[in-house]
């Protein structure tokens, strides 16, 4: 089969040539790369003739592969933007691969280029379905599939091969008869400010002081399902957790910081989102206690939950001991509806857990 050319007037799907070189090599000595492909390692100029001049050729001649060199102006003035495939699997299927060259991430334009490639899929080749998939952790990847429509159907364990090693990967499918645009809410972590907070979202470099916040007696008191010993391997299973979460819908998590250090002092999150209502939960690092810290994070969120989300009602629970969160929840402006008896786990066992809200009228009146 020839390669055809397809375009939407600004991104042009081709065969890849020698003017490409440059950016494959470019592309396969990228850190991102290396991480989330199976590009070899290392990588050089003989490599990147070997695949333009032979495989990409190849691929097409004995019909494995339909790979496509992804052309448009880049905001470097360059052009390549990196190179997207369909793997024939057979009776109307295909699997999709794609990278980006690191000029193009951020764009829109891999995004326009897959458009262009499933449109030909489904339409030319007669494509019933297509399958993506991706080792777990490629949120790049994950998100751009989202944004095509791609179901996420499930974690396919140790099923992905990674430089030698097996890996879980997500897998996920698009039929033809499908939207090309996303089934549910993929939540983003706003900044916040005000009252001398600052949330963001969390990174990698506040591990330590997660740590340190939920390894505290206090906290392990009062959040009896914690893990305990807390490590540092806890801490990054929760934030893949809150990843998970945002990326699903059902949450969004931040960091708590004070902006003259961006030092993390606490957690705060809205979670169990429904249309109708939301719940908020918050810990605290033993260095905010005392501050008033939490109960400024509760304004800022609780604004953003009845701004942003449209909510009517918004939660907060306390175990019926717990003074301190109790009275930054009542501080905050929720009123107490109730007790469930035996209602939340504390590290020694079951306790009573008072029950908090207001209503969206209720807050913007105050």
């Amino acid at each position: 089969m020839d390669v055809p050319i397809l375009t939407d007037g600004t991104v042009t799907l081709r065969a890849l040539d020698d003017r490409d070189l440059a950016g494959v090599l470019e592309q396969c000595l990228d850190p991102v790369s290396i991480e989330w492909t199976q590009v070899p390692v290392p990588f050089g100029l003989a490599d990147a003739v070997e695949f333009v001049d032979v495989i990409a050729p190849g691929a097409w001649a004995d019909g494995s592969q339909w790979i496509f060199c992804v052309d448009a102006v880049l905001p470097d003035g360059s052009r390549y933007a990196g190179n997207i495939a369909l793997r024939d699997e057979g009776h109307g299927r295909a699997e999709i691969a794609y990278g980006a060259h690191p000029a193009a991430r951020g764009t829109g334009v891999m995004e326009a280029g897959l458009r262009l490639l499933l449109e030909w899929g489904f339409t030319q080749q007669g494509l019933q379905t297509v399958v993506w998939r991706a080792t777990v952790g490629n949120w790049a990847s994950r998100k751009l599939a989202w944004r095509l429509g791609f179901s996420l159907d499930g974690v396919l364990r140790h099923s992905h091969v990674s430089r030698g090693e097996l890996v879980d990967a997500w897998v996920g499918t698009l039929l033809v008869d499908e939207p090309r645009e996303p089934s549910g809410r993929w939540l983003s972590v706003p900044v916040l400010e005000g009252g001398g907070l600052r949330l963001r979202p969390f990174v990698d470099d506040d591990l330590p002081r997660v740590v340190e916040a939920c390894s505290d007696e206090r906290t392990q008191q009062w959040l009896g399902r914690m893990p305990a010993p807390y490590t540092a391997s806890s801490a990054q299973a929760w934030m893949a957790a809150n990843t998970e979460k945002q990326a699903t819908g059902r949450s969004v998590t931040w960091a708590i910081t004070d902006p003259a250090d961006d030092v993390a002092l606490g957690s705060i999150e809205v979670f169990d989102i429904a249309p109708e209502d939301a719940e908020i939960g918050y810990w605290s690092h033993p260095d905010a206690r005392g501050r008033g810290v939490m109960t400024g994070a509760l304004h800022l969120v609780t604004d953003w939950a009845f701004a942003e989300l449209g909510l009517g009602r918004v939660r907060a629970f306390a175990a019926v001991g717990n003074a301190a969160s109790r009275h930054v929840i009542e501080a905050a402006g929720f009123r107490q509806t109730g007790v469930e008896r035996l209602g939340t786990v504390l590290r020694t066992g079951l306790a009573d857990v008072a029950i908090y809200d207001v209503l969206a009228e209720e807050w913007s009146r105050r």
